[in-house]
């Protein structure tokens, strides 16, 4: 580990002459205590903090006239002439809520939280907003690996927190469930550039607070929408790169008129060929929001959405391909009748999804506000595959003769189409006082989904005509929790936590799949989930917290279907009580968040390794398991000019006495580490300022050697991985005709490492006389390859 962080920092060693340069700091408070969170930032050169958890804030700026803006839900201006370092100090007392970030505080929380977070500003995320998606922007954050399918960040991509896959992760875009309430995964693919419209992300490990959605069982991540501008604006951004990667984005607003009204919007379009063969990627996406406030009153219209179309690299290679040949992609391989091994040009993935929120934020006065949402997500479309001597059975399409013979195979091509509408609202009443926030809240939701598949081509065999669905069937899903949570301060410097949600969920389908011939659920399940916690301040610098908070998680439709079609017996909830302790230290240049976590789980459907035939993981139920780290990570301001970010999860995850058949016999394997779950996971960010307006950024990734089942087998093993990113970013702030000018570069893995951030791992049995029950288990690995060295450039003119 000694040469895994921080190890390029002596790339670094020297720095130009700096303009002239002051320092503007001081206090945030509220009702006469510190706020910390608080977003602080110039409207005028995009420069921007957060207060600590004393309140405190340091903005280093150039020499003179400035805009400085205090946001915490409410707001304050400034009016600056800097001249000499400067204090100024900030009260943001009886001032009513009215910005986007009220819409989010029933499910975010703060430095005065019992919870374990991280956050992610806008700032940062433009850094690096090139194409690539919101999980592969999160890369950097603690206890986070993040995969791509096509192998270069754009396209599928995935996420896992603390070694939970993406399913068990709660995501919320504006307070609104986003999580597809049946795979309960999330699908990045069909925003694409949502990056662009993204005012800030956080990060919640463990099982945080009580949301809406589906249950978080290793993080939840609060995404926050562009806040409404009061200045009119414009923005063109290009850029270019690797593997044909190009990304168009055209941004606009209104800025506030007639002292109520804004309108902004987005438009974006990216492409990419992808490191994977044939691998490529079309993502459009737009985003529409139209903002309306009149004192403590805030209303937003929302319409975002995607349409997306990627061809297939979920099949992965084998060993031996990965070492001769690790850019192949076998998805649409067939044999003409010559011989001859060509590829199918549609074997593509094509969805549409749109979504709708209306959100309405009241302040009544300084104690009390409250939040109502009402949400529509519309979602439809298909993947198309290519069959090669298919079963005409299997696709409902009769045998025939032929020259005497009975016919019971062709090549056909086939589509898999989902058809979805997913509605419903949330709401919450907030209390607040200088010793109390109390927040009552909730959401019903409901899912409608039809799946069907269709035959759309055939060599030999005689097609129905017009297309008739060889399986149908539908689903629906009604979700409803309420919650109630308060935090009390005790003390001064002892406050407590307590939260408390009730969630119900009704699940019912009917109708063959593609896999069974009938496909009947209906589960119903009722969770409680208690969770409290105190936090302790035992100066300015230095607070203690802890937590404990239990969390329930429904199987989803594929735990049911891979069951079904193994005639296995039916997955079991999960239950999961999550103990966090944890220390902030803030002593202004040094920042350093430490936490242990144990997270406890009972029937937790852990991944197998195997993937289904549409490349999505399958799960079972372990009995009992666990996961023991340890986080640290830190913000460490060497100068004014270079800073550290580092940070560091040391994990034990095992699963107790696991059970499985192999060799023929049910084996109990005991403790066992669970897949995909590394020991080790770290980051860092060395960031450099040699002259005004130029940011320079070394970002570092090591994660560990993972197991791909929960056998510790060694061939199941991913080697552990160490890649560096470069990133640069220079702003022009005075341009000709714009009002600024933003280049920006990212070169990728610099030292072009050939990694694999994920794969798959299944079993087969075979006949051996030699073996007691007369039967040998195999196993056989897939991987997915990452690129090596690869580049993004680009260009944002601001007007």
């Amino acid at each position: 580990m000694k040469n895994i962080l921080f190890s390029f920092l002596l790339l670094f060693s020297g720095y130009a002459v700096v303009a002239q340069q002051y320092q503007i700091s001081g206090t945030v408070t509220r009702e006469g205590k510190p706020l910390s969170g608080v977003s602080v930032y110039t409207t005028t050169k995009k420069s921007g903090t957060l207060t600590d958890a004393s309140g405190e804030y340091k903005l280093t700026l150039e020499e003179g006239k400035h805009t400085v803006q205090f946001v915490y839900g409410n707001r304050k201006s400034f009016e600056i002439d800097l001249k000499s370092d400067q204090v100024l100090d900030v009260d943001l007392s009886g001032l009513e809520e009215a910005l986007s970030e009220v819409f989010l505080q029933s499910v975010r929380v703060d430095a005065d939280s019992p919870i374990t977070y991280s956050n992610l500003t806008n700032e940062e995320i433009g850094e690096r907003n090139l194409g690539q998606d919101i999980p592969v922007l999160m890369n950097y954050l603690p206890s986070v690996v993040t995969t791509t399918d096509a192998g270069n960040g754009i396209g599928y991509t995935g996420i896992r927190v603390r070694g939970s896959d993406a399913t068990r992760t709660n995501v919320t875009i504006n307070g609104v469930p986003y999580n597809d309430a049946e795979s309960q995964g999330t699908f990045w693919v069909n925003l694409g550039d949502f990056a662009s419209s993204t005012e800030n992300i956080q990060l919640q490990r463990g099982v945080g607070t009580s949301t809406n959605g589906a249950g978080a069982f290793g993080a939840s991540i609060n995404i926050l929408t562009n806040r409404y501008n009061e200045e009119a604006s414009a923005e063109i951004a290009n850029s270019y790169g690797s593997y044909n990667t190009h990304k168009h984005t055209a941004k606009f607003s209104t800025g506030l008129f007639n002292n109520h009204w804004e309108f902004s919007g987005r438009a974006s379009l990216i492409k990419s060929d992808g490191y994977i063969d044939r691998a490529e990627s079309e993502l459009k996406s737009y985003f529409l929001q139209g903002s309306y406030i009149d004192g403590g009153t805030l209303v937003k219209a929302l319409m975002f959405g995607g349409k997306e179309r990627t061809y297939q690299a979920w099949y992965g290679m084998d060993a031996e391909t990965l070492e001769n040949d690790r850019t192949y992609n076998p998805a649409g391989e067939y044999t003409d009748e010559d011989g001859n091994v060509k590829y199918y040009d549609n074997q593509t993935d094509n969805y549409q999804q749109d979504h709708y929120q209306l959100l309405w934020n009241q302040t009544f006065n300084k104690n009390w506000s409250s939040n109502l949402a009402l949400h529509y997500t519309y979602g439809r479309g298909y993947y198309e595959e290519y069959e090669e001597d298919a079963s005409l059975i299997d696709f409902g399409l009769p045998n025939f003769i032929a020259d005497g013979a009975q016919i019971t195979s062709s090549d056909l091509v086939n589509t898999s189409w989902l058809d979805n509408h997913f509605y419903g609202t949330t709401f919450s009443l907030n209390y607040k006082n200088s010793t109390v926030d109390a927040i009552v809240g909730g959401g019903w939701n409901r899912y409608d989904g039809d799946h069907f598949g269709e035959v759309i081509y055939t060599r030999f065999a005689r097609n129905n005509d017009p297309y008739k669905p060889f399986y149908k069937n539908n689903a629906v899903k009604t979700d409803f929790n309420i919650y109630g949570k308060a935090t009390v301060s005790i003390t001064a410097k002892f406050a407590v936590y307590g939260d408390l949600q009730l969630r119900t969920i009704n699940y019912e389908g009917d109708g063959p799949t593609q896999q069974v011939a009938n496909f009947p659920i209906d589960a119903n399940f009722d969770f409680f989930n208690p969770k409290g916690g105190f936090t302790y301040q035992f100066n300015e610098k230095s607070q203690l917290y802890g937590s404990v908070a239990v969390a329930h998680r429904e199987p989803s439709r594929s735990d049911y279907e891979d069951a079904f079609q193994n005639e296995e017996v039916a997955p079991t909830e999960e239950q999961l009580v999550d103990y966090e302790l944890g220390w902030r230290f803030n002593s202004g240049k040094t920042q350093v968040n430490t936490n242990l976590y144990f997270m406890n789980y009972k029937d937790q459907l852990v991944l197998t390794g195997e993937i289904d035939e549409e490349g999505a993981a399958i799960r079972k139920n372990s009995g009992e398991s666990y996961r023991l780290g340890l986080e640290v990570d830190a913000t460490i301001w060497v100068n004014d000019w270079l800073s550290l970010r580092p940070n560091i999860a040391i994990s034990r995850n095992r699963n107790k006495d696991f059970v499985a058949v192999f060799d023929g016999i049910r084996q109990n394997f005991g403790d066992t580490e669970i897949s995909f779950s590394p020991n080790v996971v770290a980051g860092n960010m060395i960031r450099l300022s040699p002259i005004k307006n130029l940011q320079l950024n070394l970002l570092s990734k090591y994660v560990g050697e993972q197991y791909m089942s929960n056998l510790e087998l060694e061939t199941s093993k991913l080697d552990s991985y160490f890649v560096n990113d470069f990133n640069i970013r220079y702003v022009w702030d005075t341009p000709p005709l714009f009002k600024e000018v933003v280049f920006t570069g990212l070169v990728n893995n610099i030292f072009g490492e050939k990694y694999v951030s994920n794969g798959y791992f299944y079993t087969y049995d075979i006949e051996n006389p030699e073996m007691p029950n007369g039967v040998e288990t195999l196993g056989g690995a897939g991987y997915y390859p990452q690129a090596t060295t690869n580049f993004l450039a680009g260009v944002t003119l601001r007007f």
